[in-house]
C-alpha cells in the first residue's frame, strides 16, 4: 500500500476497496451456497438404500432420514449467509445512475429468501419420501415457503440483470443473469409438473444449484475486484 501524498492526483482512479462489513457479507456469498451443496451431497450420500438423487432435498431434512440435522443445518447456514449476502449488496447496487423502487427491493428480496429458507429448514416435511394423505401444518408451511422461494430466486436473477444491465461495471453480467433466471425458472417447472417422479430430485437440484452458482459469482467478483463505478 502506497503511503499518504500531499497534494492531487491526477489520472483515472479506481474504485475504493470495500471495507470489511461488506467483505464479510461477500464473503457469506460464497459460505452459504458452498455449504447447502455440501450438505445436500452429503445427505443424499448418507441415506443407504437409496439413490442419491431420488430423495428431494427437504427430504434429507426430515425427522426419518439418516442425520437430518446435516441438511437443517445447511438450510440455516445457507439463510443466515444469504442475509448477509443481501445486505452487503446495497451498495453494488448504486452505481452511476439514481435507484429506482425495483433496485431498491433487490437486496430486500435476497435477504427475505434467506429467512424463509431458515424457516423451511426448520419447519420440516414429515417424511423422507412423499406419502400420500394429509400431513402436518410445518409440512405445509415448508411447502409454501419453498414455493415463495423459488419464485423470490427466479425474480431476484432478473432484477439484478436489470440493474447491472445500466452499471458499466456490471453490465457484461446481464445476459448471464438472464440466462440463469431463464434456466432456473425451466427447471422448476419441470419439476413442479411431477414432484414424486423419480428424476424430481435432480430436476430440483439444478433448479437450486444455479441461482447459487450466481450468487457466489456475484460474491467472488465483489471479493476479488474493487468497488465503485470504476470497477471491473
Amino acid at each position: 500500500m502506497s503511503g499518504p501524498v500531499s497534494g492531487p492526483v491526477s489520472g483515472p482512479v479506481s474504485g475504493p476497496v470495500i471495507g470489511t462489513a461488506a467483505r464479510a457479507g461477500a464473503a457469506a456469498g460464497i459460505a452459504g451456497p458452498a455449504a447447502f451443496t455440501a450438505a445436500w451431497i452429503v445427505g443424499s450420500l448418507r441415506q443407504t438404500g437409496y439413490p442419491a438423487a431420488e430423495i428431494q432435498i427437504s427430504g434429507l431434512a426430515a425427522p426419518d432420514a439418516r442425520d437430518p440435522w446435516i441438511m437443517v443445518a445447511g438450510f440455516v447456514v445457507l439463510g443466515g449467509c444469504t442475509v448477509a449476502f443481501g445486505a452487503a449488496l446495497h451498495d453494488v447496487l448504486g452505481g452511476p445512475r439514481p435507484l429506482d423502487l425495483l433496485d431498491r427491493w433487490t437486496p430486500w428480496l435476497i435477504q427475505g429468501a434467506g429467512l424463509l429458507t431458515i424457516a423451511a429448514g426448520l419447519l420440516r416435511r414429515d417424511h423422507m419420501l412423499l406419502h400420500p394423505g394429509s400431513v402436518s401444518w410445518h409440512n405445509h408451511a415448508h411447502d409454501v415457503i419453498s414455493a415463495v422461494i423459488y419464485v423470490d430466486l427466479v425474480v431476484v436473477q432478473v432484477l439484478l440483470a436489470r440493474r447491472f444491465g445500466r452499471d458499466p461495471a456490471w453490465t457484461r453480467w446481464r445476459p448471464w443473469l438472464l440466462a440463469s433466471g431463464a434456466a432456473t425458472g425451466a427447471v422448476l417447472l419441470a419439476f413442479s409438473s411431477d414432484t414424486s417422479a423419480n428424476w424430481a430430485g435432480v430436476l430440483q437440484r439444478i433448479a437450486v444449484t444455479i441461482p447459487l452458482a450466481a450468487i457466489a459469482a456475484i460474491a467472488t467478483r465483489r471479493l476479488t475486484r474493487p468497488a465503485g463505478p470504476g470497477a471491473r
